[in-house]
């Protein structure tokens, strides 16, 4: 449904975006994350056609945006991080003037009625907008975007200064129509993603670093898994225990003592699951484990490695140019 590749955005010596490629499938709910500053609103505005690419291309449906604008822009839906929205009008003059600005054809009334029902503004369809919450505003700005009932709709940080109940509302929203939409939500919220979609690309100073499944985020990142296992027993007795286990890389104690039990940050070694080992080790010794938490597996720990990751290549590589540059000086040299 959409097929980027190698696109890339240049304002002057400034490169915003740098030869990125990906694709969304039809009815996929895909998360592009990065840090402030990473290039995602550029990228989505060449998306949509706000702006154009210095170099590659962009193809909606089968339909380059650049070759083709009027067409691809028609199966486009975008909320902007700032709702392109008419303070002066009411919801409902604000709709019907979208409607006729997109040319829809669809029946006006009907059409109109089944989004606001969607997105849960029928109660203030007559109000003017200038009077309405931040939340209701940010549904108003999703609304306009379902007019015409686009294939594809991209959210640029839908939920940035929205209150924790409207949040939710909007996770919410976006899943349902994530059902019948192809959908795109550009974000810095991690956990936001986690909640909604299906695929996450991850994008940093304008490099796309990360394509995987949510639940495969983890996995992109070698290193310890770590856990934070609670365990009854001594503590000595218990940390010579977990390091003579097979597959454990570094144990230590971490929190304070709750009757006879301890917290325990446990580190296996990469790519070793080491719960069922360490299940078993302690449970020969007669030590058991009252609670265990997942640690480092997350989405905020793994975007996090994957910026440390992405920097160190930047590193190695300008290391590994610098000593090819150096080596050919002392050929020259003769030295």
């Amino acid at each position: 449904m959409i097929k980027i590749e190698h696109l890339v955005k240049q304002f002057g010596e400034i490169r915003a975006v740098d030869d990125i490629s990906f694709e969304v499938k039809e009815g996929e709910v895909v998360g592009f994350l990065g840090p402030n500053g990473a290039g995602k609103t550029t990228t989505m505005n060449m998306i949509t056609g706000y702006l154009s690419s210095t170099s590659g291309s962009a193809v909606i449906d089968g339909i380059d945006i650049l070759d083709q604008p009027l067409e691809a822009k028609r199966r486009i839906g975008f909320l902007p991080e700032q709702p392109p929205l008419y303070l002066d009008m009411t919801v409902e003059e604000y709709l019907n003037f979208i409607y006729d600005l997109k040319g829809c054809t669809l029946n006006r009334r009907k059409h109109l009625m089944e989004i606001c029902e969607v997105v849960r503004i029928v109660e203030v369809y007559r109000r003017i907008i200038r009077n309405l919450s931040k939340g209701y505003r940010q549904r108003v700005g999703i609304a306009q975007a379902l007019v015409g009932n686009p294939k594809v709709i991209i959210f640029d940080e839908p939920t940035v200064g929205l209150d924790p109940k409207q949040i939710v509302e909007i996770r919410t929203l976006i899943r349902t129509l994530g059902r019948n939409h192809t959908v795109i939500l550009s974000t810095h919220i991690l956990p936001e993603a986690s909640a909604v979609c299906e695929r996450i690309v991850v994008i940093n100073k304008g490099k796309l670093i990360a394509n995987e499944k949510t639940e495969d985020m983890a996995k992109v990142v070698d290193g310890n898994r770590r856990l934070s296992v609670r365990i009854a027993g001594p503590t000595d007795a218990v940390l010579r225990t977990v390091r003579a286990t097979q597959g454990i890389a570094h144990a230590e104690l971490i929190g304070h003592k709750e009757g006879d039990a301890h917290t325990y940050l446990i580190e296996s070694e990469p790519g070793v699951d080491s719960r069922r080992p360490l299940f078993y080790s302690l449970a020969q010794s007669d030590f058991p484990i009252l609670g265990e938490e997942s640690m480092g597996t997350n989405l905020e720990d793994v975007f996090l490695a994957l910026l440390d990751k992405n920097d160190e290549r930047k590193r190695l590589k300008r290391e590994a140019v610098t000593k090819a540059g150096n080596t050919k000086i002392i050929d020259r040299t003769g030295k």
